[in-house]
């Protein structure tokens, strides 16, 4: 069959992005042809690939997505497709993978209710009504079953259309039989000696993340354990407001910003903790990522992904609301404890042998390629 994918970026190190592309790759592998509709790609395109890039202009974001959308579907009824899979919300899809939270619950719950007579808000709650309403015949493959009451809530979704995904975590992510060695080499690399603490943050967003609570509790560390304590932080976003915030807490020296970047796993050994004090977060990859290496963490429970870490009991949960000083503690506290880090690590990694963690992109293609309702 030829399939259609929509998404308004592609670029390597998203996790959306990193979702879509094992499922298309997973389809093709199976005899498909593989559609993709979007308006940025950044990053080699695979071999067999139709990637159609939308030639939008707009003043807004959510003008730009318009455009693209009456564009594609223009493109879609000349060149027509057997199946079409949206990583974003909108109109005419059959499959709609739920990346993103309920965006009426945000509007109603977190927002200024003069906020809902904005253009913004009637474009996107339009949006999303399109695919999570009643009478909409999308199927929704949904990898977080925090926001299932929320859209049934909100839109009365018939349940049946809801297919529920296990993670989909790369192989790669696993601690291989040289993790020992890789971490060593890490650490040589960026002068880090043993008795050294590295915590890590890894996700495009820093706000939402949580970085600057992150920041915080770094410098809220006795002066003893903050010296001997580094903080790197992977993705794409503007790091701007984070280094100055890092200036005023004084904390700059211990503190590294990186782009995107392909060698996460590396990472992930080398560090001693993984930071993800998330203000929202549907799933959160990384956290998974990051037990399958066996590296502890520190998480909010607002995180979709978030019950794995306490069912591994491999990290500590921030249960709501949130507090600062909760945060600060907790990151004292543990690395302060060595044994409690080893036994998070090694039962992390036994968790990692038996549940499954990794099977989402081959229970996707069964999905989709079915016959449809």
């Amino acid at each position: 069959m030829q399939l259609a994918f929509i998404l308004y970026k592609y670029f390597p190190y998203g996790g959306l992005q990193r979702d879509f592309m094992r499922i298309a790759l997973e389809c093709q592998q199976r005899g498909h042809q593989i559609r993709v509709y979007t308006l940025i790609w950044e990053g080699e395109i695979p071999d067999g690939f139709d990637v159609r890039i939308g030639p939008i202009k707009a003043f807004s974001n959510h003008q730009r997505n318009e455009k693209f959308h009456r564009w594609l579907h223009a493109d879609i009824q000349q060149d027509p497709v057997a199946r079409v899979i949206g990583f974003n919300k909108m109109a005419g899809l059959d499959f709609y993978y739920a990346a993103d939270g309920c965006y009426e619950d945000k509007a109603q719950t977190l927002r200024n209710p003069l906020y809902r007579y904005s253009s913004r808000y009637k474009y996107f709650a339009s949006y999303e009504r399109a695919v999570f309403a009643p009478d909409s015949k999308t199927q929704i493959l949904m990898i977080s079953e925090v926001q299932q009451p929320l859209f049934i809530k909100h839109y009365q979704t018939p349940i049946e259309r809801f297919h529920l995904l296990p993670p989909g975590i790369a192989r790669d992510r696993r601690a291989p039989s040289n993790a020992d060695d890789i971490r060593a080499e890490f650490r040589a690399e960026f002068n880090l000696c043993d008795d050294q603490y590295l915590l890590l943050q890894v996700g495009s967003g820093f706000k939402t993340k949580g970085l600057d609570r992150t920041l915080k509790a770094l410098a809220s560390l006795p002066s003893e354990q903050r010296e001997r304590t580094s903080l790197m932080v992977i993705g794409q976003d503007d790091p701007k407001p984070f280094i100055i915030q890092a200036a005023a807490l004084g904390v700059s020296k211990q503190v590294r910003i990186f782009k995107g970047r392909s060698d996460i796993p590396r990472f992930l050994l080398g560090a001693d903790l993984l930071m993800h004090p998330a203000y929202n977060e549907n799933t959160g990859t990384v956290l998974l990522e990051a037990l399958v290496s066996g590296l502890p963490v520190v998480v909010t429970d607002v995180c979709g992904y978030a019950h794995y870490i306490e069912e591994a009991d491999c990290g500590q949960v921030l249960h709501s609301p949130f507090q600062q000083k909760q945060l600060d503690g907790a990151l004292s506290q543990i690395l302060a404890n060595r044994q409690l880090r080893a036994a998070w690590s090694a039962n992390a990694l036994n968790y990692a042998k038996t549940a499954d963690l990794y099977s989402m992109p081959q229970r996707a293609a069964d999905i989709i390629l079915a016959e449809l309702p």
